[in-house]
This record gives C-alpha cells, sequence and structure tokens, in this order.
C-alpha cells in the first residue's frame, strides 16, 4: 500500500501574497487550486508544476489542485503566516 497522488508546495509556509509552487504530475488542464477552501488565482506552467500565490483570507490547512483526473491534495499542510 503506497501513498496515492499528491502535490508538494515550495514553500510550506507564507504570509498572504507569497509566492508558492506546487509540484505534482499531470497538472495540465487543472481548473482550480485553493489553499485550506480559500480559491487562488494560478498558472499551470507546465504538467509537472503551477505557479500561485497564497490568496487572502487563506488559513493553515492543505492546498487542493482539480485537475481532469481528480482532486489532488498537498501531504503536507501549508501554514499561512500572520
Amino acid at each position: 500500500m503506497g501513498l496515492g497522488p499528491f502535490v508538494e508546495t515550495v514553500p510550506v509556509s507564507g504570509a498572504v501574497g507569497t509566492a508558492v509552487r506546487i509540484l505534482g504530475t499531470d497538472l495540465t488542464g487543472t481548473t482550480d487550486v485553493t489553499f485550506n477552501g480559500t480559491p487562488a488565482t494560478f498558472k499551470v506552467v507546465s504538467s509537472t508544476e503551477i505557479l500561485t500565490a497564497v490568496p487572502a483570507g487563506a488559513t493553515t490547512g492543505k492546498v487542493d489542485v482539480e485537475t481532469p483526473g481528480g482532486k489532488l491534495n498537498s501531504n503536507i499542510q501549508f501554514t499561512v503566516a500572520p
């Protein structure tokens, strides 16, 4: 039994407005990125990378990415700094 598909954020913490790279697989066609439920604007750079920023109103929690293949969740919580 292994890990299911997930995404990873770089960095794993930051304040509102901090630039964040989301790394994963099969990210082409992503339709939604949220930080603990708060929608973020984003740009899909490649099938393995998305560029975004911590949105206003975000709170500490998982980062979710909605792709044509399904929803991917971050393996580590993203900490929103004050």
